[in-house]
């Protein structure tokens, strides 16, 4: 059956919005026909190399839409199903899963090397990040699909899929924010809208965004921000005058770049915690000293998916926005078509973008 979708047909080339060949689902697959799907960096990421994806590929990792179909052994989901898409399924069995890593997973990748789909003129085609949501319909693994709880709009709920478990799984498993402590966030795209509203849900009591966009300052505001810093060589110097001249307890960056991670661990206080959300390449090297890791005494980690189990907070997540503490509505700068997607790529690499949502 043929679908509309965006396709990268080479690494560094455009999308090109295209009609492709979707099959069936078989054994232990889904089709969903998509309601909406997030235009996240990590695509552009993948568009440009920073992460590798074999092309060409259907890209979108971050949706939301109806079952249409399930192939023999799904019993989880049925035709009619509402559902959010998992991008990164766990398979149980490898040493991370194992420890109940699941957001490290070995293999919650391997899918993304099959063939998905073949466009007209029968050329293979690969699911980006497994899930290929930058189409009308994709066919995924059944561990790719999460049923929706009730009470959130199908739409919006794409967003569940990365930006917002990413962001609260930042400040609630990884930087473990308690009631009290005072937060940065750096970057204030998607991922961090989502964690500025995880900050005032953990009851944080001063939230501090930073920004080289000084127009974003009133998004950031209505998630959550008490404070709004256009990002400077004076960032952390303006937060510890803000914080006593102590620095936050957590600061969470959530742009990927040498330059903000290193502000983000300069603004935190002595025996903090600096959590790094961002995903950069490898051309961005950040440089510490033997004597302040000791004097600071501060911990600085990664965090991958939030190091969230989709599983599990999907249903929390679905609790908060049902009684009001999570607007996912607000982490979207733009609702676009299909088409529109080459665009909001443009906007992201020119650093414009915030979070476009494709709705279908």
């Amino acid at each position: 059956m043929a679908v509309r979708a965006a396709v990268l047909p080479a690494i560094g080339a455009p999308l090109e919005i295209t009609e492709i060949d979707l099959p069936d689902p078989g054994p232990g697959q889904v089709r969903v026909r998509l309601a909406a799907a997030g235009v996240c960096h990590s695509d552009l990421s993948l568009s440009d190399g920073t992460m590798r994806v074999p092309v060409p590929a259907v890209l979108g990792h971050e949706g939301s839409g109806t079952v249409v179909a399930v192939g023999e052994g799904v019993t989880h989901v049925a035709p009619g199903s509402p559902v959010v898409l998992n991008w990164a399924p766990s398979c149980g069995s490898c040493h991370s899963c194992s420890l109940g890593e699941v957001w490290l997973c070995g293999n919650a990748l391997n899918g993304a090397a099959d063939v998905h789909a073949r466009t007209v003129d029968g050329t293979d085609l690969h699911p980006g990040l497994n899930v290929a949501a930058f189409a009308q319909e994709t066919v995924v693994a059944a561990s790719c699909v999460l049923p929706l709880p009730e009470g959130v709009p199908l739409a919006d709920a794409a967003l569940l899929g990365c930006a917002v478990l990413t962001g609260y799984g930042a400040v609630h498993h990884s930087a473990r924010v308690a009631p009290g402590e005072t937060v940065a966030v750096f970057g204030v795209g998607g991922v961090g809208l989502a964690t500025l509203q995880a900050a005032r849900i953990a009851g944080a009591s001063r939230i501090v965004a930073v920004e080289v966009s000084p127009e974003k300052e009133e998004l950031a505001r209505g998630a959550g921000a008490t404070d709004f810093v256009l990002a400077s060589e004076n960032t952390p110097r303006e937060i510890r005058a803000l914080t006593g001249k102590q620095g936050v307890d957590v600061s969470v960056e959530c742009v990927g770049r040498a330059v903000s991670i290193r502000a983000a661990w300069d603004s935190t206080r002595r025996g903090g915690r600096t959590t790094v959300v961002g995903i950069g390449g490898k051309d961005q090297q950040v440089t510490f000293n033997a004597l302040e890791i000791f004097h600071w005494g501060r911990t600085l980690s990664g965090c991958v998916y939030g190091n969230s189990d989709p599983a599990r907070d999907v249903p929390v997540l679905a609790e908060h926005v049902r009684a009001g503490r999570l607007d996912l509505g607000a982490l979207v700068t733009e609702r676009i078509a299909l088409e529109g997607i080459p665009a909001a790529f443009e906007n992201m690499v020119a650093g414009k973008g915030g979070r476009a949502l494709v709705v279908f």
